[in-house]
C-alpha cells in the first residue's frame, strides 16, 4: 500500500498536472485563504493523524480521507530534505482521489502548516533522524 502511494505520486507524467488515469485530485483551499507561496501537501497514514495534529505548534489546512491525512505546506517544502516513510510528499497538492475533505481550517488567514515542525514531528514519529541535504552553514568570527 505504501509503495503504491509513493509510486502513484512519483509516476505522474508532468509536475503540476493531474493524471486522471491514476485517479488524482488537487486539494482545494477555502477561497478566503490566500496561498501566495503555492501549495504542496504532506500526507501520513490516518493512524498517525490525530497524534501529529495534537502535537504540532500550528496547523494550517488539514484534509483527510479514510486512509491518509494531508497537511498543506508551502510549495517547495521538500527542497533539500527527504520526508521519511511513511510520509508522502505531494507536489501541487495532487493526492490520490479517495474523496479527501477539509477537517481542519486555521484560525489565521494562512493555509499553511509550518513545514519544519511538521518534518521534525514526522521524523520523531517514524524514528528517523532528521537530515538536510543542503550545504552546511558555517560561521565566522
Amino acid at each position: 500500500m505504501l509503495r503504491s502511494m509513493a509510486t502513484l505520486l512519483a509516476a505522474r507524467g508532468r509536475p503540476g498536472r493531474p493524471d486522471t488515469d491514476r485517479g488524482e485530485v488537487q486539494l482545494t483551499l477555502p477561497p478566503s485563504l490566500s496561498a501566495t507561496l503555492g501549495c504542496d501537501a504532506v500526507g501520513v497514514p490516518a493512524r498517525h493523524g490525530f497524534r501529529l495534529m495534537s502535537r504540532l505548534p500550528g496547523n494550517g489546512c488539514v484534509f483527510a480521507d479514510s486512509e491518509w491525512w494531508w497537511w498543506i505546506v508551502p510549495a517547495g517544502s521538500d527542497t533539500e530534505l527527504r520526508w521519511p516513510l511513511p510520509a508522502c510528499y505531494a507536489a501541487d497538492a495532487y493526492v490520490p482521489d479517495r474523496r479527501p475533505r477539509l477537517i481542519h481550517r486555521p484560525d489565521s488567514t494562512s493555509p499553511y502548516t509550518p513545514p519544519i515542525p511538521l518534518y521534525l514531528m514526522v521524523c520523531q514519529l517514524t524514528g528517523v533522524a532528521p537530515a538536510w541535504t543542503g550545504p552546511g552553514v558555517g560561521s565566522r568570527l
